[in-house]
């Protein structure tokens, strides 16, 4: 056993197959980054080669129509069960996740990102008892009865590297949403935070046990390469993909899946424009500022929901905006970057900014150590700039750093947002006293919304609320599917879902949920047109 030419005489941590934890098959191994210190993490992980994933496929494969039949009460018993004991678990979680992210423990981790873990994995709870999301639909006239069902193989989720709780691969919501509609999963680790993944592994077996629902329902494994991952989501095993990461991995790992027809749900890149009307900017061109700035250097900018755009039209007050908007960026940065990568990734795109055109207003350079850091940058270029080579001020990067754009008038405005790609989303701060802010918004709001999942009005997009109105989504290159969202039930099930028909079947052949009989007495269907929990 080698890691990097190097002889392994340290333990190596085992992956999570068929059942419980056991000794991985691996020719090389990795260590996760303190990001603060920039140096490496006890223990050693292994990188998988394919007998482990050909075992996790194996394991996956022979639960589906276990699964499948399983009950919405053992289901839901399960995601409560592993709330209850991730809870149990969780100071121990959250300093491991500190350790490996340098996210800040307690605003971050703690107040925020810990709770939405536990939130979500109690709504998708709630939503397996209640068992409306599945849309019972019946038409008694014609004996038709369709409901929302198991896709009849193995979800397969790959997890980013910036959100080590609530988007993780063994606890995030693509992982209750393949639990709750009855799917086996093999979850791939960031391999950003291993340790963080171990524990909460540890919890889910438990809560498997506990619960009743096989032991091999969950196969987790830290790492393995990029060609592996490629014949994992093109195998006849698996029913669909959900992946959380960057474009190119992602795109390649789509064109993969789209060979074998499989299911894949990417999120995969979005710069997230903020347009600024005038009269607001002459109002409060200091507050808008300030508010710009905490929102995309809030996690040191590693959110896919950063606004990496601010699109303004170039007059007398913007300038003065444009001059807050340098003192604020001006600022020390707060947080670290997640790995050498992201550092790496950072410089590379502002290089790309400025051969592109863009000037560089404030920051632009690597900090030294220790650890990894990045100055604050702002760079500028003029609405013209951007129409010329729209894509090349389009790419998202990780770090606190925004592209202004200076349009010359409304309809250059306009034409920039004609000229966007997908994003997750799109803000519009506006004047609401101002009868030409009001003009320009309603000229400029159609267009936006076409590039967008969600649209926001005065208010920064960072934030992504677990609830079943919000869309966390977007048109291509934002996702590669506008119709479908990672986060809010029971959207977040139907991506995971495919719809079962029954036609002249006997009552007592049915589902519980095509039945004349309510099953729960709550449960929301669709009965010749009209909803309703009655029986029939």
């Amino acid at each position: 056993m080698r890691n990097k030419g190097f002889l392994i005489t340290e333990a190596v941590e085992p992956v999570l197959i068929g059942g419980g934890f056991r000794p991985a098959s691996f020719s090389e191994t990795f260590q996760a980054y303190n990001p603060a210190t920039g140096e490496k993490l006890p223990p050693l992980y292994p990188v998988s080669s394919w007998r482990d994933l050909e075992l996790a496929l194996k394991e996956s494969h022979q639960l589906v129509p276990e699964l499948a039949l399983t009950s919405p009460e053992k289901r839901a018993r399960f995601l409560s069960l592993y709330a209850d004991l991730l809870e149990k678990q969780r100071l121990e979680i959250i300093s491991r996740a500190y350790l490996e992210t340098a996210l800040p423990a307690e605003a971050r981790l703690n107040q925020s990102e810990f709770p939405r873990l536990i939130n979500q994995l109690r709504q998708a709870a709630a939503a397996c008892e209640d068992r409306s999301w599945c849309q019972a639909t019946i038409d008694t006239k014609l004996n038709i009865r369709s409901k929302y069902g198991p896709l009849g193989g193995l979800v397969v989720i790959f997890s980013p590297n910036n959100f080590p709780l609530a988007f993780n691969a063994v606890g995030g919501s693509d992982l209750v949403s393949a639990i709750a509609t009855g799917h086996p999963v093999i979850g791939k680790a960031h391999p950003g935070h291993p340790g963080t993944t171990k524990l909460m592994a540890e919890c889910l077996l438990e809560a498997l046990r506990g619960s009743g629902l096989p032991l091999s329902t969950v196969q987790m494994l830290y790492h393995f390469s990029s060609d592996d991952g490629f014949r994992l989501v093109s195998q006849p095993e698996v029913a669909a993909v959900a992946f959380t990461g960057s474009r190119p991995s992602g795109l390649k790992l789509k064109e993969a899946a789209d060979r074998a027809g499989k299911l894949f749900y990417g999120e995969m890149s979005s710069v997230n424009p903020v347009f600024f009307l005038p009269d607001l900017i002459r109002e409060k061109a200091g507050f808008l500022a300030s508010e710009l700035f905490a929102s995309c250097s809030s996690g040191s900018g590693q959110f896919c929901t950063k606004p990496g755009l601010a699109i303004f039209i170039d007059d007398e007050n913007s300038r003065i905006f444009l001059r807050h908007l340098r003192q604020v960026y001006a600022e020390p940065p707060s947080g670290y970057l997640l790995s050498p990568a992201v550092q790496h990734n950072l410089a590379e795109a502002i290089a790309r900014l400025k051969e592109a055109g863009a000037e560089l207003l404030i920051g632009g350079q690597p900090l030294p150590g220790p650890g990894f850091r990045f100055e604050p940058t702002l760079l500028a270029i003029s609405g013209e700039q951007f129409l010329k080579e729209p894509a090349a001020f389009q790419t998202e990067a990780f770090g606190t750093l925004a592209v202004a754009i200076l349009v010359k008038e409304a309809s250059e405005m306009i034409k920039v947002a004609e000229n966007l790609e997908g994003n997750l989303t799109a803000a519009i701060y506006y004047s609401s006293s101002s009868t030409a802010d009001e003009k320009l918004y309603r000229q400029l709001e159609p267009v936006v919304r076409l590039k967008v999942g969600r649209l926001l009005n005065n208010k920064m997009p960072t934030g992504v609320a677990v609830s079943p109105a919000m869309h966390h989504g977007g048109p291509y290159p934002a996702t590669n599917h506008p119709g479908f969202t990672s986060v809010g039930i029971p959207a977040s099930f139907l991506r995971l879902a495919a719809r079962h028909c029954y036609d002249n079947v006997s009552d007592e052949y049915l589902p519980e949920e095509l039945r004349a009989k309510n099953p729960t007495g709550r449960m929301w269907r669709l009965v010749d047109g009209t909803w309703t929990t009655e029986d029939i």
